[in-house]
């Protein structure tokens, strides 16, 4: 078994928004940005030098834990 995390990886603001919002167009992306921002920090997500990444497994846990919140 090998840890990888070819297929988990996204890369840029508009892989994120086509995974969480199943659309890349600009408004998602900015959406991305705005919940990843310092402020809010809503979104898990990390940086690879400027750009910003996430992973599927960890947004999709993420988004799990939400659905008990009300």
């Amino acid at each position: 078994m090998t840890d990888t995390l070819d297929g988990d990886l996204l890369i840029g603001a508009a892989e994120i928004a086509r995974h969480v919002f199943g659309s890349d167009e600009p408004r998602f992306q900015r959406r991305v940005y705005y919940l990843t921002s310092a402020a809010k920090c809503r979104l898990p997500h990390f940086r690879i030098g400027f750009q910003l990444a996430a992973r599927k497994s960890t947004i999709r846990e993420w988004i799990e834990g939400q659905e008990g919140c009300r």
